[in-house]
C-alpha cells in the first residue's frame, strides 16, 4: 500500500504573512540585535511570518526542498529578551491545527530546508530552534543553518534522506549533546557525513548552563564569531578541511552589521 503523501498549506497563506512587520515580537528582538534591515532579510529568506493568534506572534513555516509548505509553527516571543513566552502557559501551536483542516497528514520537515535546494555546495549546520538558525545564519554564513524544531525533531530516516551527499555539522544545545551523539551515529549509519561539536559543553559557565544557552546565545553575547569558529577548528581540525574544501572564509560576517534602528514588526 502506497504511503499517503504529506499534506500542504496554501502558499498564498504563507505569502500573506510576510512583509508586514509592525507587530512581530521576534522581529523586534532581532532588529534590536542585528538591525532592522538584516532582520528583515533573515525573516524573508527563511519564510518567517506573523500570526494574529496571539498579539505579535511569529509563524515559522516549514517549507521542504520542493517548495511545499508542510505546516507552520506559531510561537510568541518576548521582544526584549528574545525568549519564548511560556507563562501563564506555553505559547506554541500549529497552523494546520488552527485551520482545522480535515484529514491533514502532517509530515514535518526541517525549518529552512527549502534553502538546501539552491545552496548545494555549502555545509549544513543543524540546530534545535528556529530562532537559533536565524541568528546563527547572520553571524556565521559559512554554513547553511536549518533547525530540527526541537531536541528530538526531524531525525527520522525519511527526513534525513535530504542530507545525503552534504557535509553536516550538529550544534546541540547545552545538555543535549549525548542525545545528539546518538542522532549523529544514526546519520552515519545512513552514510551521511556528519560532525558533532561539544563547544557549548566545553565552554559554558554555570550561569550559561542554568539559562540553557545555545550557539546563538553565545554569538549574541560574544559578538566574535571568528573566535568561536577558530576555537571549534582547534577542537576538531576536520572542520578546517571542510571549510577549505568549499573555499569558505573564516571571517566575521558581522563586519557589515548595521546599527539597530527603530523597531517594527508585521502581521498576518
Amino acid at each position: 500500500m502506497k504511503e499517503k503523501e504529506a499534506s500542504c498549506i496554501d502558499p498564498n497563506l504563507v505569502a500573506s504573512s510576510l512583509g508586514h512587520y509592525q507587530q512581530n515580537k521576534l522581529f523586534q528582538f532581532l532588529s534590536s540585535q542585528l538591525g532592522e534591515d538584516e532582520a528583515t532579510k533573515l525573516m524573508m529568506k527563511y519564510k518567517v511570518g506573523s500570526a494574529k493568534h496571539w498579539d505579535g506572534a511569529t509563524v515559522f513555516w516549514q517549507m521542504d526542498v520542493a517548495g511545499r509548505v508542510r505546516t507552520g509553527k506559531v510561537m510568541l516571543y518576548d521582544s526584549e529578551t528574545g525568549k519564548r513566552v511560556k507563562y501563564p502557559y506555553n505559547h506554541i501551536t500549529w497552523v494546520h491545527s488552527l485551520l482545522k483542516q480535515e484529514n491533514f497528514n502532517l509530515k514535518q520537515c526541517f525549518f529552512g530546508e527549502h534553502l538546501l535546494a539552491s545552496q548545494s555546495n555549502m555545509p549544513v549546520a543543524i540546530v534545535e530552534s528556529e530562532k537559533t538558525a536565524l541568528i546563527s545564519s547572520f553571524y556565521m554564513p559559512q554554513f547553511q543553518w536549518i533547525a530540527a524544531g526541537g531536541k528530538h525533531g526531524c531525525f527520522n530516516d525519511e527526513n534525513l534522506q535530504i542530507l545525503k551527499g552534504r557535509k553536516i555539522i550538529l550544534f546541540p544545545d547545552l545538555g543535549a549533546w549525548e542525545d545528539w551523539q546518538v542522532k549523529a551515529n544514526k546519520m552515519k549509519s545512513l552514510n551521511i557525513e556528519v560532525e558533532i561539536f561539544d563547544f557549548l559543553e566545553k565552554r559554558a559557565t554555570p550561569e550559561q548552563r542554568k539559562e540553557g544557552y545555545d550557539i546563538a546565545d553565545f554569538l549574541l553575547e560574544a559578538k566574535q564569531p571568528t573566535a568561536i569558529l577558530q576555537d571549534m577548528i582547534k577542537r576538531n581540525p576536520a572542520l578546517k578541511i571542510l571549510m577549505e574544501e568549499f573555499s569558505l572564509m573564516l571571517e566575521n560576517s558581522s563586519k557589515n552589521r548595521v546599527n539597530p534602528r527603530k523597531k517594527t514588526g508585521f502581521r498576518l
